[in-house]
């Protein structure tokens, strides 16, 4: 097969015709899940880089060919091609991880440009092209053969690869992650062993199989068909993994040694009832590390409603930020070096909130972003460590400065412009900007945070606070109520946030029981939202035990409540509801601090 100004055969390079069939078939597939905007953007850069025109692709004239801007359009001012481009480079992730899988030729556009890269998978017979036409480099690992005059490259594999490099290659992951995608573009060869498992090493990999159904007949078999894909579409917008169809092995059939995991389950059918049942397997030793069941009557929501509720209940009970994958295994990989590891790390000191492990947590993330600087997940928490500091002074032992918060807020920008649907960048982003004063910005950061991914608790739950907190009480107080549902970590974390929506609504008996659910030893300002309670309802002998406490373990706090609480509490009518159950409590505000930051 020939096409003009590329020389290839079927089992070669990739032609345009290949490149053009390739582009139309994943602008067809379900998987490729976005609108009709994004749809140009592809199909323009490719069409432009087949016709030679590649170095032209700027924001510039995409945003005028594709976004109808005009000749005023300023790229630093309207970032429209850059977020476009960001969601375009992930749904290209998932469409090669599920649908795409076994495409022979691979589309990417590498981040720090909007110039596609062609790749031709790996393992597939090759045409040998004279060296003075094709400029060949060949090292240990992968080697590439470049086509400077139109994009479209060719990878092949070494038949020296480690094991650890075969199963990725086996898998087809290899090529679909951006992280190696970007690599591609600099004339050297790509290093398996180590940059491919920056890629993916880095996040746990959930494999998941389609449910069984133990029930007869066509029904049962479509609603464990829809569960499954409902699953995979409620998990991949969780950045913490990376979610594939096919279990990855090596050429020696050996089941991956990464972090691997199996989602199992099934459906059954009695009349209008449908059970499911959903299991998470370690696959290196087969271990069944958690599962679930879950009923539900088909006539209430009907079919299509009850199988996308059982998905997202089972996706967040396995995927969530403190659920199954980031409590179980947290002993055993946390130690390790490498970004999932700092993620572990991350989550298990959240659940311990000990300085020790903050510190730990912190300089772990510090060198991964250092090794795996285009990490986004790891940038944001890095950020998330930082606003602790600013945050939880007096549990972590820190003196937090201004400069602390913007050391966060850089850290936080950082990973959004890595990744501007990450949901976890996009919370740090919030959270600095609503310490940092800067209350409309949080509130678009938290809105597209929640927005990327919903169900993940952490980003709902900390987005209901800073609503509340910011005197939206009403919306906040549900997504609160919505998280401690789910039984949302860390334990006791947010049952705070509902003690202050009861409170704040005058209901002070449900947030005196609210107050005392929650884990009073996290932050000694949960203490603080107890005393306040009390002293609202008069119980000023329970007060003042636990003012004692505060006095006894933060004795710090005392002289800085009514900064403390002003720079959580916006409206100045919530802060003075506050502040009345408090001098109730027997504590007398006698400060001067103006209220802020």
């Amino acid at each position: 097969m020939t096409s003009a100004g590329v020389g290839a055969t079927s089992s070669g390079l990739a032609s345009h015709e290949e490149v053009q069939q390739q582009l139309e078939r994943v602008l067809s597939s379900p998987e490729f899940r976005l609108p009709e905007r994004a749809r140009r953007f592809l199909e323009f850069v490719v069409t432009e880089t087949l016709a030679g025109r590649r170095d032209y692709l700027k924001a510039f004239t995409i945003a005028q060919a594709v976004f109808g801007r005009d000749a005023n359009f300023d790229a630093q001012q309207d970032p429209c091609v850059r977020i476009e481009a960001g969601r375009l480079r992930r749904e290209l992730e998932h469409y090669y991880l599920t649908a795409g899988s076994a495409d022979r030729v691979i589309i990417t556009i590498p981040r720090g440009g909007y110039a596609p890269v062609f790749d031709v998978r790996p393992g597939v017979e090759t045409v040998a092209m004279p060296q003075s036409e094709w400029p060949i480099s060949s090292e240990e690992g992968l080697q590439r053969i470049d086509a400077p005059r139109d994009g479209i490259k060719q990878i092949t594999a070494n038949p020296q690869l480690s094991r650890s490099r075969n199963w990725l290659l086996a898998g087809g992951v290899v090529i679909s992650l951006l992280s190696a995608a970007a690599l591609l573009q600099h004339d050297r060869p790509l290093d398996a062993g180590t940059e491919l498992a920056s890629g993916v090493g880095s996040r746990p990999i959930i494999v998941v199989e389609r449910f069984e159904s133990s029930s007869d007949g066509r029904l049962a078999l479509d609603i464990s068909q829809g569960i499954t894909d409902d699953i995979i579409e409620k998990l991949v917008p969780f950045n913490d993994i990376v979610v594939v169809t096919d279990l990855p092995r090596s050429r020696e059939g050996q089941i991956s040694p990464e972090p691997l995991y199996a989602l199992q389950g099934g459906v059954r059918l009695e009349s209008s009832m449908l059970r499911s049942t959903a299991r998470l397997v370690r696959r290196t030793d087969g271990a069944v590390i958690w599962a679930s069941n879950y009923d539900a009557d088909m006539k209430v929501q009907g079919i299509l409603k009850t199988q996308a509720s059982l998905a997202e209940q089972i996706a967040t009970a396995v995927a969530r930020p403190f659920g199954a994958m980031f409590q179980t295994d947290t002993a055993n990989i946390a130690n390790g070096a490498d970004a999932f590891s700092c993620v572990l790390s991350y989550y298990s000191y959240r659940s311990d909130m000990t300085a020790r492990a903050h510190e730990k947590a912190k300089t772990c993330l510090q060198l991964a972003v250092e090794e795996e600087s285009a990490d986004s997940n790891a940038t944001a928490l890095l950020s998330l460590t930082y606003l602790d500091e600013f945050r939880f002074p007096y549990q972590l032992n820190t003196r937090p400065t201004v400069a602390t918060l913007g050391v966060a807020k850089k850290f936080a920008e950082r990973a959004v412009q890595l990744d501007p649907k990450n949901a976890r960048a996009l919370q740090a982003l919030m959270l600095a900007n609503f310490f940092g004063g800067d209350l409309a910005g949080a509130m678009r950061a938290g809105e597209a945070a929640y927005a990327s991914n919903p169900n993940d608790t952490e980003v709902a739950g900390e987005y209901g606070l800073r609503l509340s907190m910011s005197g939206q009480w009403g919306r906040g107080c549900e997504l609160i109520s919505a998280v401690v549902s789910k039984n949302a970590g860390p334990r006791g974390y947010y049952e705070v946030g509902m003690a202050l929506c009861a409170f704040m609504r005058g209901d002070t008996q449900a947030a005196e029981l609210w107050s005392r659910m929650s884990d009073l030893n996290y932050n000694p300002m949960h203490r603080l939202v107890l005393v306040a309670i009390l002293g609202s309802m008069g119980k000023k002998a329970e007060a003042k035990e636990q003012l004692d406490w505060i006095e006894l373990h933060s004795p710090a706090l005392i002289p800085n409540i009514k900064q403390e609480v002003a720079s959580r509490l916006v409206r100045i009518e919530d802060q003075e509801r506050f502040f009345v159950g408090l001098q109730a409590a027997g504590l007398p505000l006698q400060y001067d601090e103006k209220p802020g930051n």
